[in-house]
């Protein structure tokens, strides 16, 4: 009766493991078999022959390739920008002690984070377009920096308040002003934190789609999730050179996951541990 207590959960979580998995091998499969033929005579069974070919016709033909290096690109400054700002600011509201201030400050970055992203749509566009930067990828990277900081600084905010104050008294004490002690103690510290908040902020950033398609309009610039649509309406019949796009759309997450697993684990369950 004991085993099959512990067996019952296992069943459960490899249920739920195949489900998950099962849209991702499905689209896997499919990029790789000839043709709609195959796919349709077979949607849900192995490839009878493998071809790579869908995968270089998707890259260089329907210009994934751009698509994918724009959102790349973006992503990823993004999300380092927003992390500097936010760590910065997390750093003052929880180790520079500003008593009343630190929390009113605080208190309006919760704030930031009950406003719908959707409902400002409008207004960012309205900045935007008087700014002069409309159709440049600097209209997608300053809304995804400002979207993204007031959650980074919660997350940041609570790590920091985790640390020791020791530390602090011994690096003052050894002559670090306020910059030294936060780019030499406390940024290597919340490295954990740092690297949880840059997948969440990068997947967010990735997979954007509604300012990326309102705000750019230059083929050239577009995100792969705006291509994504294009590369659709322009080969609606050729499923399996559309899912080798979507196999593009998703690698770089696999790829950056993969190597920072061990950071984000930590940075989910450091709070906890030293709390």
């Amino acid at each position: 009766m004991r085993a099959l207590k512990k067996t019952i959960p296992h069943i459960f979580l490899m249920a739920y493991l195949l489900v998950i998995l099962y849209p991702f091998l499905f689209v896997l499969f499919s990029s790789v078999k000839t043709n709609n033929q195959d796919i349709a005579s077979n949607p849900f069974g192995l490839p009878g022959s493998i071809t790579f070919d869908n995968y270089i016709n998707a890259w260089v033909n329907a210009k994934i390739s751009t698509y994918f290096f724009n959102s790349l690109y973006i992503g990823v400054l993004s999300a380092c920008l927003s992390i500097l700002f936010a760590a910065m600011l997390a750093f003052a509201v929880t180790r520079m002690r500003y008593n009343k201030i630190s929390a009113v400050v605080f208190q309006l970055i919760l704030l930031g984070m009950l406003i719908p992203n959707n409902s400002l749509l409008l207004p960012i566009y309205g900045i935007m377009r008087k700014l002069d930067i409309l159709d440049t990828h600097m209209a997608l990277i300053l809304p995804y920096v400002a979207n993204a900081i007031p959650f980074s600084v919660i997350i940041l905010a609570a790590f920091m308040r985790s640390l020791p104050g020791e530390i602090e008294e011994a690096a003052v004490i050894d002559g670090l002003s306020s910059a030294g002690l936060f780019a030499r103690i406390i940024i290597p510290l919340t490295v954990p934190a740092i690297v949880t908040v840059f997948i969440i902020n990068f997947l967010g950033n990735w997979n954007e789609f509604l300012l990326a398609n309102y705000f750019l309009s230059s083929e050239e610039l577009r995100t792969l999730p705006v291509g994504m649509v294009g590369f659709r309406d322009a080969y609606n019949t050729n499923y399996a050179q559309m899912s080798a796009g979507i196999i593009f759309s998703v690698l770089p997450v696999m790829i950056i996951y993969a190597i920072l697993q061990e950071k984000i684990i930590e940075g989910v369950t450091a709070g906890s541990v030293k709390g």
